[in-house]
């Protein structure tokens, strides 16, 4: 008998589990209550995964866009292919009506999943008579180097330091910063392999000797066996299970260094790589190098930060060397 598997089954279900990870387990219910109480609706949701996998598309994904069909399904008791583009209309003004913010989020991811739910059907989208959705443009906000600095210095944990360092001194993604493992850092060629990331390229970025000592006092004192940032123990589809620092922790830990440092500007997990390109073409970084270094496929994405800072070409580096360089006063 595997007594870890048992181990991990009970910590799943544990009371201090749901406590912890209230979400994860509605997100489950929902799921599990679709393929229970709607007829078709589990042939439905495994197609639907396997189209997701084939498109290349993250197990994320997959599972954020299953929970809305999955919600759809159980209010009409119908799978979605069964309903007719009015009662289709008749939901979706219901999320609008519904939704207290005016991204929409909800009602946008729901549109998106039907989407991909029709291709996976081989229907096209005026089956359902989908609306389309305007992507709405914005500049990206940005902290000055003051403001990364005191991030920097204001985290009181050490786990929260080095996962900012990494999010601002490598550019990453929340899904990148999660999926670090020991053996992607080369502390001697002073690099990091980004595995499999947006677009499922790897990529090598630049470590800063500052984030280099940060990383060994952290691996040092937190001992961690696979992924430098472990987490709670998550069930994911096949019965297996991610033990990654969660997105919401991540967000969470950002977002609360960023209020305790007294900074008013709205930060997010992204706003710390939107900061790392800006500051790096504002050091002098070229723009192909920078698209290289983001792993952007399109030059178009990367032009975005023209709109913020100026460019001079210049080898590839880290911002947080210059950070250093310029705020810290054992440096000067």
């Amino acid at each position: 008998m595997d007594f870890d598997y048992l181990t991990k089954i009970t910590k799943i279900y544990s009371y201090d589990y749901k406590k912890k990870h209230p979400d994860a387990l509605r997100e489950n219910n929902i799921l599990n209550q679709a393929r229970r109480e709607v007829p078709g609706f589990e042939e439905l949701i495994d197609r639907f995964e396997r189209t997701i996998s084939v498109l290349g598309r993250s197990p994320s994904t997959f599972r954020n866009y299953s929970l809305h069909v999955a919600s759809l399904a159980l209010y009409f008791g119908k799978i979605p292919t069964e309903l007719d583009p009015e009662q289709i209309h008749d939901y979706l003004f219901y999320l609008q009506k519904k939704s207290k913010t005016p991204s929409q989020t909800y009602f946008k991811h729901t549109v998106y999943g039907l989407r991909f739910l029709l291709k996976s059907e081989g229907l096209a989208y005026e089956y359902l008579r989908l609306p389309s959705i305007k992507h709405e443009k914005k500049l990206p906000v940005v902290l000055s180097k003051a403001e990364v600095w005191a991030m920097l210095q204001g985290a009181k944990l050490l786990k929260h330091k080095i996962l900012i360092g990494l999010l601002y001194g490598c550019g990453l993604r929340c899904m990148e910063a999660r999926s670090v493992r020991l053996q992607d850092l080369d502390f001697d060629r002073k690099q990091l392999k980004v595995v499999q990331g947006k677009g499922k390229k790897d990529r090598y970025v630049p470590l800063s000797v500052h984030l280099i000592r940060g990383l060994k006092k952290y691996i040092e004192a937190e001992k961690p066996k696979e992924y430098l940032f472990n987490g709670q123990p998550i069930e994911r589809s096949g019965g297996d299970f991610d033990n990654r620092y969660s997105q919401r922790g991540v967000q969470w830990a950002v977002k609360q260094v960023a209020k305790a440092v007294g900074i008013i500007k709205e930060v997010h997990v992204h706003t710390l790589r939107h900061s790392y390109a800006t500051h790096l073409l504002e050091d002098g970084m070229d723009i192909m190098t920078l698209k290289d270094l983001l792993g952007h496929q399109n030059i178009e994405t990367t032009i975005e930060y023209l709109q913020i800072a100026q460019l001079e070409s210049q080898q590839k580096f880290s911002p947080l060397d210059t950070l250093f360089a310029q705020c810290s006063p054992g440096l000067k």
